[in-house]
């Protein structure tokens, strides 16, 4: 479990592609240990295994559903990855939830800035515009946002300065593709009522 708050990020190091998976290497300043091996990290919003730690660098293997659901299928070496260690407990949530479970891509449509916002249009398939709350939590490559606008099969975010300077969300241009962790708490209330 994780919380959206970004403090640290990755450089994609190598990507080593097999047919139906890859293995990726991030270079971080984040300090990790041998014991950390099999921990979960939060990559670009996903729930990733550490394989392999080697100094400053740490391994994962990507399988097909990974690649299938997420953004890693367009990374390349050089790109930022946010990165976020798992919650412990007693430690302060300042975000929402974010299980790591990417739902869908989302892509960027739009991006006006006012003053030194960021207001971006994001759009998403029809079948996930249920899961769009005003006002509502969502997490975009592992960043927890709130949402400010919905219109038809889009729906629009404010990203200040602070969020922008500290993540990968500052590389965004129209038509990129994000990764998209809705609402755990909407997700389960819809699953109820159908």
């Amino acid at each position: 479990m994780f919380n959206g708050i970004i403090h640290n990020s990755g450089i994609v190091e190598k990507i080593s592609q097999g047919k139906n998976s890859a293995e990726i290497i991030l270079k971080t300043n984040l300090i990790f240990n041998k014991s950390e091996i099999g921990s979960s990290l939060c990559c670009n919003g996903t729930c990733l295994t550490i394989t392999r730690i080697n100094k400053n660098l740490i391994s994962f293997y990507l399988s097909k559903e990974t690649l299938d659901k997420t953004n890693f299928k367009f990374l390349k070496i050089g790109n930022t990855v946010n990165i976020e260690k798992s919650l412990a407990y007693g430690n302060k949530i300042s975000g929402h939830y974010v299980q790591g479970h990417i739902d869908t891509t989302g892509r960027v449509m739009n991006i006006n800035i006012l003053n030194k916002t960021w207001i971006v249009t994001f759009k998403v398939k029809k079948f996930f515009q249920r899961n769009l709350i005003e006002k509502g939590s969502i997490a975009i490559n592992g960043v927890s946002l709130t949402i400010s606008k919905i219109k038809k099969n889009r729906f629009e975010l404010n990203i200040i300065p602070h969020t922008l300077k500290l993540t990968n969300l500052i590389n965004l241009k129209k038509n990129y593709n994000v990764n998209i962790e809705f609402d755990i708490f909407n997700k389960y209330l819809l699953n109820l009522k159908s």
